[in-house]
């Protein structure tokens, strides 16, 4: 089979490799679509992502879909050429946290991420035309979700995981003060205003979990024409672009920062509500670096970390089955042979890309 290697920094290479076997309790995928991500970006440009260093070359991809090829012993109620897509999380160990942290599986210290060097061996990733993963991490697509859109629940469910830890600040239903979640309702936005700072693939997906949850206007800010036009297509009903030095919106009660930029925290905690809260959902930098902060305390804001997700992903199946429409944070799309120009693409901010998918393989019907 093909699969997408990543050998070190702009070392990006297409490797044959053997067509994996599934074992017990296990399911081989034949892939179709994948989702870059700017982790995946950052090991094709960095050769790492985050603290996670290559040693070894690895298979990108933890944003996919595609059939079901075959079972290995023991495992039932998955038949071929079902539609599929994966949770990417392996937890390793005993999977125990404390009573503080039950079930915030996110936050288990040691966890195998599909498309991740943080362990030795690393974990290969999707970007391959076949993957055998353990059966418990499918998740079967709805009726009506295509493949592609299946690759683009595992960041929808990003978005989710950040709209539900909103609840953390005890201001939304469902949430509860160390951010277990409480009831069903969890992350109900009905009736508020919300601003999402950054308006990137994981922005725009909050923008549309916002609405999908109720919020009554989201407003969408960015530097890029291009990405604001994104989220304008997945629901923002307001957006502003900064580059020009437009300030953001004031005294806004719930805001998003999606964007990872230290230079961005000011104006977003200006941008705040006396009493509101921030959800940090865009990755910040693990090195210092310069941010005014002062309005944190000043304005008493609650300010709240997002990471990945617990089980959203299957609230995220469940919203593109209802119609949540996910397919504008699409940009581009290419072949797998074309892995290195598409990862290209969706590193150059020149390329006004969003989502940039790879077709990993044929549907049955197309082969």
């Amino acid at each position: 089979m093909r699969a997408v290697v990543v050998h070190g920094p702009g070392d990006l290479r297409i490797d044959e490799r053997p067509d994996p076997v599934p074992g017990p309790g296990e399911v081989l995928l034949a892939l179709e679509w994948g989702g870059i991500c700017g982790s995946d970006v950052a090991y094709f440009k960095h050769g790492g992502s985050g603290t996670a260093t290559l040693r070894h070359p690895l298979v990108l991809g933890h944003e996919v879909a595609g059939r079901i090829a075959g079972t290995g012993p023991g495992v039932s109620g998955l038949a071929a050429g079902r539609p599929v897509t994966v949770h990417p999380a392996e937890l390793v160990g005993d999977g125990r946290l404390p009573d503080r942290l039950a079930g915030r599986t996110n936050l288990y210290p040691r966890v195998r991420y599909f498309g991740s060097a943080a362990f030795d061996p690393h974990t290969d990733g999707g970007f391959s035309e076949y993957r055998v993963v353990r059966a418990a991490q499918v998740r079967p697509l709805p009726e009506g979700v295509s493949t592609e859109q299946g690759a683009l629940a595992e960041p929808l469910a990003v978005a989710m995981h950040a709209v539900r830890r909103a609840g953390a600040a005890g201001g939304l239903a469902g949430g509860a003060p160390d951010g277990r979640v409480t009831d069903g309702r969890a992350g109900d936005l009905r009736g508020r205003t919300v601003l999402v700072n950054g308006a990137g693939p994981i922005g725009s997906l909050v923008v549309a979990a916002a609405k999908h949850r109720g919020a009554a206007t989201v407003i969408a800010a960015d530097v890029s024409a291009a990405s604001l036009a994104v989220a304008r297509a997945m629901g923002a009903d307001e957006t502003v672009d900064v580059s020009d030095g437009t300030a953001l919106p004031r005294d806004v009660e719930l805001v998003f920062e999606a964007s990872g930029a230290p230079a961005a925290l000011g104006p977003v905690l200006r941008a705040t509500a006396p009493g509101g809260t921030v959800v940090q959902v865009g990755n910040l930098p693990g090195a210092a670096v310069a941010a005014a902060l002062g309005d944190l305390v000043t304005r008493e804001i609650t300010w709240i970390g997002s990471y990945r997700f617990v089980e959203e992903i299957d609230d995220a199946l469940l919203a593109m089955r209802d119609g949540l429409d996910v397919s504008p944070v699409i940009s581009h799309r290419f072949g797998l042979e074309e892995a290195a120009r598409a990862l290209a693409t969706a590193a150059d901010p020149a390329s006004g890309s969003s989502k940039v998918m790879l077709r990993l393989g044929a549907a049955p019907g197309e082969r």
